[in-house]
């Protein structure tokens, strides 16, 4: 690694090219709504909803599924309900912005228990962390064992979440499905 953030920056490679956005149908619409209001939801009800044999139904959703338009089904659990009673957006700036410090922050971070999502930002702050704690203490703990002295990190705040709710999402409609 080079004594000299600056130069190690004008060599990093170009990143990814922008994707073509997937095209979808008004079945497959119809599908993510129904996924995005039941994840859990069959095949067969999927089917009888669409109105396509549940074959070609479970080969929609399969497809939806390997192109990555569907990322994944997953479970909500309510922090609260399992003692985190204390969530909030942890703000992190960096100073140099060296890339294996970022990367580093990013695949550490995402491993400790409690944090619900990161989210590599630009404007003031270069990531939010949401994290969910069993309270202040904890969460105190938190921000100074895995966020505050970190390489490169150079500030970090703290707001706590009093209420969550949901927006409609990307495809508006999908709550009610």
């Amino acid at each position: 690694m080079s004594q000299n953030p600056r130069a190690e920056r004008r060599h990093l490679p170009p990143g990814p090219p922008p994707r073509e956005p997937l095209t979808v149908d008004e079945i497959d619409v119809t599908l993510l709504r129904a996924l995005s209001a039941d994840g859990r939801r069959s095949v067969a009800a999927l089917a009888r909803q669409t109105g396509l044999a549940e074959s070609t139904c479970a080969g929609r959703v399969r497809g939806l599924l390997e192109r990555g338009t569907v990322r994944g089904i997953h479970a909500e659990l309510d922090p609260g309900a399992l003692g985190f009673t204390v969530e909030a957006m942890v703000a992190v700036r960096f100073g140099g912005h060296v890339r294996g410090h970022v990367e580093a922050f990013r695949d550490e971070v995402t491993q400790v228990p409690g944090v619900l999502a990161t989210y590599n930002t630009s404007g003031s702050e270069d990531y939010l962390v949401h994290v969910a704690a069993s309270g202040s203490d904890a969460l105190r703990d938190f921000v100074l064992d895995h966020i505050a002295d970190r390489p490169g990190v150079v500030h970090v705040e703290t707001s706590l979440i009093f209420e969550s709710t949901r927006g409609v999402g990307l495809l508006p409609g999908a709550a009610s499905s």
